[in-house]
């Protein structure tokens, strides 16, 4: 059996897919069907206790952090987080344990957010933009817009003083408008920005997506509109993801970020049963390694079936994404993306391969610039005067 990774991550689904909104591009809501006979899916008190033992006990190294999902964990309220929290005291043995929690912040109130500050918690927020831009896709299972209350839930973090950073997805309508979602992430106070591109395949028709689904070329000038205000006004007071992700591939690392690595595999998904699935995005009865009840989890995460996972990133590229001259930063992407051929009939290319060509090449320059400045001790944040003269 291969060797256990010293440090994995688990996305937790404590109430699994079960959510109280019906955003139109949510690729989760249907993970019902695996379970077509369950009415509750809230993780019982076992199966929770099992893994977080079990998580603390097979981490090699002194940080062990836990990510809690759905769904919407919030609809399992506080007082099931607060065992999560004793819990996770009584198996630490010694662990720095950190929570990360993603939520739709509609349920957020003054006793949560006590709960968040108080435990630690960094609270990611899901919004798509300005009103109007929201409330095209985010909405209720009545068909309501949600951003108002999304707002008052992100009021209370602000009041809590809670971390928080925004997880913004990036469809065909907000995809337009790149600067009026940056400038009111910017606006809310959001220090940290996820941008993460809406890529779902027709069920009629598999080489089409949807139409709410991002257009590459599009996706890559919205990120290009972005980093051209980021470079020149931001830089060291305003985070985005992908940014950081750059510099680091630019100054030599891998990509910290399971889809711009080589390989892959050490990212999975459980669900509120102990199911543990390769991947987040490869929640189906043929990804299931198993269940953390009934087979260690150390055997599940090393499994011969998981490492392969993993190495299809790499195994499967393209010879056309192999002599890329981005691959260092792209590496292919998620491979549940590339779905499309190269131009040379080679199937397994990226559908997003033109927007991340035009964004990496886009910024190569500043990149080079800001790593120049980090070898040479200088802050890279140096980067904006000297991209406002060039």
């Amino acid at each position: 059996m291969p060797d256990m990774p010293l440090a994995f991550h688990i996305m937790a689904k404590p109430i699994g897919p079960i959510c109280n909104i019906d955003c139109t591009y949510c690729f989760y809501l249907d993970k019902e069907k695996l379970y077509p006979y369950k009415k509750n899916f809230r993780m019982p008190d076992d199966v929770l206790e099992s893994f977080i033992r079990q998580k603390i006990e097979n981490h090699q190294v002194h940080k062990v952090n836990f990510s809690w999902q759905g769904g919407e964990p919030t609809l399992l309220g506080v007082e099931y987080f607060r065992n999560v929290v004793n819990l996770q005291k009584k198996y630490a043995q010694g662990h720095h344990i950190e929570n990360s929690f993603q939520t739709n912040g509609i349920l957020l109130d003054d006793a949560w957010c006590t709960f968040f500050k108080e435990n630690n918690f960094l609270v990611g927020i899901s919004i798509d933009g300005p009103e109007e831009i929201h409330n095209r896709y985010r909405r209720n299972k009545g068909g309501k817009a949600t951003f108002k209350q999304v707002m008052r839930g992100l009021g209370f973090l602000k009041k809590h003083q809670v971390e928080f950073n925004t997880l913004t997805v990036i469809q065909a309508h907000n995809s337009q408008k790149p600067l009026d979602v940056y400038n009111f992430l910017k606006e809310v106070g959001s220090g940290f920005m996820q941008f993460i591109p809406v890529v779902e395949r027709n069920d009629a028709s598999p080489q089409r997506v949807t139409d709410w689904s991002v257009e590459p070329g599009q996706f890559g000038r919205f990120l290009c509109a972005i980093f051209d205000e980021w470079v020149r006004n931001d830089v060291g007071r305003y985070y985005v993801q992908l940014f950081d992700l750059a510099l680091e591939a630019w100054y030599g690392m891998e990509p910290g970020l399971c889809v711009f690595r080589e390989t892959c595999g050490t990212a999975m998904a459980m669900e509120h049963n102990g199911d543990l699935y390769s991947c987040d995005h490869y929640v189906y009865p043929e990804n299931k390694l198993g269940n953390i009840m009934a087979s260690p989890m150390a055997g599940l995460i090393s499994s011969e079936l998981q490492v392969q996972f993993g190495k299809n990133k790499l195994d499967k590229l393209p010879a056309y994404c192999r002599k890329c001259e981005v691959r260092f930063m792209c590496n292919g992407e998620c491979p549940k993306n590339r779905f499309v051929s190269t131009p040379d009939g080679e199937p397994g290319l990226n559908y997003l391969c033109a927007g991340y060509k035009k964004i990496f090449k886009h910024i190569d320059p500043y990149m080079r610039f800001m790593v120049s400045e980090l070898k040479n001790k200088r802050p890279p944040a140096n980067v904006m005067n000297w991209a406002k003269n060039h």
